[in-house]
């Protein structure tokens, strides 16, 4: 307002046409120093103008731009959509593994070459184990050592029957003490005695198996009734001088018999010559191995045990805190036992995977320093190879195993091969805010490609038929996309004439291929949608 009002007011003071042209007249023309607007006003008055001038010429520019603007138009098709994910990676075996020791010594067998095809617990090498070998005998004879002092142990604190019988006599009861080397008990194998009589001038065929026999026991009134179990093949020449035959005989205890009677018998029409000793069966008598009072002794004269029963128990500290420590000792041999057959197994290396070897790197009669050593042999599992490859967290909802992959790699120009999706991972990998996810993926028919080939993968994801679509470059932010209103477009329905008419609709997306989206809504089949050439728009 001040600039036109200085205008105003040197016009009025200078009349149009009458300003003289000359440096003398101009001067002559200069206002009065009093009436001359101050330098200050006149320089903010030209700043102010020179700011109007340029906003009217951005706008005037803008307007021209917009005007000018390029636009392509498309129409809303229907189509195919496949959902695909890409990446790449670097092929390698189903299963690697490298062989390798942590024993010293010499190889003694290395049954194996490059590319053969061992199995899995194929031997790979042998080496020399003869001090492995002896350290296992050492452990396994002090295991056996120490399970002994533990049964000995045992058998202080609770004696057992060493057969099974009767038992025939019983010398402690409960309550007692008793020290070590204590008669504890004596048990027989079996009620039946057995007697060997000699019948004089008598031959062997006058007797038989299991004929019946009378024998008269001691000074007892009554017999006892027995049978014959054995008749010497010939005669024999007694004690007396005279040639005779031998029979045994056995009879049944009737509980009062012991070795220190004497018997003679009848069969048939023979008698036996003079007395002959009663022969008890096996029998045993049970020692108190440690000192203590004998508990739970339930046993009577005539009660039957089995072999390696309990008798009783000889109750004291010293025998329990040695069972204890019999015990503790037969843990540890037995860990150092199988600690030294472990080791053992350790001079014999197995395959542990079925596969092909890719590298033998050391044979019979070479030496190896346990780890220095490094690997031994390679062995490689080409049943299939796999490549890993990392998907945009973006992505990776779109992937699931199964899924079936193309394979292409730059070394095999011109082919395709056919993967699956083996496995997706969550263990994600976070890097400067973005966060991708290992994809697995197998090829089982991979013909020329070899591990360590760098590969391309393209994942085949869902496809949608038949659906509503547009091109990706379409949608703006905010999932809108652009329509010519009425009067947009130009006489040719392919340019538009006034961009002021272009509306800007909201639609629902779905599936997507990277080059066209598919539509849910928003959008009808023949529909048209815009898009703005930004290099154009930008005066580009």
């Amino acid at each position: 307002m001040k600039a036109e009002q200085m205008e105003e007011e040197v016009r009025g003071t200078v009349p149009e046409g009458t300003a003289p042209q000359t440096e003398a007249g101009r001067r002559k023309w200069r206002l009065p120093r009093g009436k001359r607007p101050g330098r200050r006003r006149l320089l903010a008055g030209a700043a102010v103008l020179l700011v109007l001038a340029g906003i009217v010429l951005r706008l005037q520019q803008g307007n021209t731009a917009q005007a000018g603007a390029n636009y392509q138009s498309v129409p809303v098709t229907r189509q195919d959509v496949a959902v695909t994910v890409s990446g790449s990676g670097t092929l390698a075996p189903a299963d690697a593994y490298k062989v390798s020791t942590l024993i010293s010594g010499t190889i003694e067998e290395a049954p194996f070459e490059e590319d053969d095809l061992v199995e899995k617990g194929s031997l790979l090498y042998t080496l020399d184990s003869g001090d492995a070998r002896s350290s296992v005998q050492r452990a396994g004879i002090s295991a056996a050592q120490a399970r002994l002092n533990l049964e000995q142990a045992r058998e202080a604190l609770h004696p057992t029957a060493p057969v099974a019988g009767i038992i025939n006599e019983v010398f402690v009861h409960n309550g007692d003490s008793v020290t070590a080397g204590t008669a504890l008990a004596k048990i027989i194998a079996s009620r039946d005695l057995s007697v060997d009589f000699l019948f004089p001038y008598v031959e062997p065929s006058e007797f038989y198996m299991g004929q019946s026999a009378t024998v008269f026991v001691g000074d007892f009134a009554d017999s006892a009734s027995g049978v014959v179990v054995a008749v010497s093949d010939a005669t024999s020449v007694m004690s007396n001088g005279q040639e005779g035959s031998s029979v045994r005989v056995k009879i049944a205890n009737p509980g009062v018999l012991s070795d220190s009677f004497k018997a003679s018998a009848c069969i048939g029409s023979y008698c036996s010559y003079g007395q002959a000793t009663v022969s008890m069966p096996d029998s045993a008598t049970v020692y108190s191995v440690g000192g203590g009072t004998v508990t739970g002794f339930d046993k009577l004269a005539g009660s039957s045990v089995a072999k390696g029963e309990t008798l009783c128990t000889i109750e004291s500290e010293a025998n329990r805190t040695q069972v204890e420590n019999a015990r503790l000792s037969v843990e540890s041999a037995d860990l150092s036992s199988s600690a030294a057959a472990d080791n053992l197994d350790d001079y014999r290396i197995e395959s542990p995977i079925s596969g092909t070897v890719i590298e033998k790197k050391f044979k019979a009669g070479d030496k190896v320093d346990g780890a220095a050593s490094g690997t031994l042999a390679l062995i490689y599992d080409m049943s299939c190879l796999k490549v890993e490859m990392d998907v945009n967290e973006l992505d990776i909802g779109k992937v699931k195993a199964g899924q079936a992959v193309e394979i292409t790699a730059a070394a095999l120009m011109g082919q395709t091969f056919r993967g699956t999706v083996e496995r997706v991972s969550v263990n994600g990998t976070t890097t400067s805010g973005f966060t991708t996810y290992p994809v697995t993926i197998a090829v089982q028919d991979y013909g020329d490609l070899k591990p360590g080939m760098n590969v391309s993968a393209t994942i085949l994801g869902e496809t949608v038929r038949d659906v509503l679509c547009v091109p990706a470059g379409a949608v703006n932010r905010g999932n809108t996309v652009l329509v010519p209103g009425q009067g947009a477009m130009a006489e040719d329905g392919a340019s538009v004439a006034d961009p002021s008419k272009i509306e800007e609709r909201p639609v629902t997306l779905g599936k997507s291929d990277g080059t066209y989206i598919e539509i849910t809504s928003g959008l009808s089949e023949g529909d048209t949608v815009l898009i703005l050439d930004q290099t154009a728009a930008m005066g580009g």
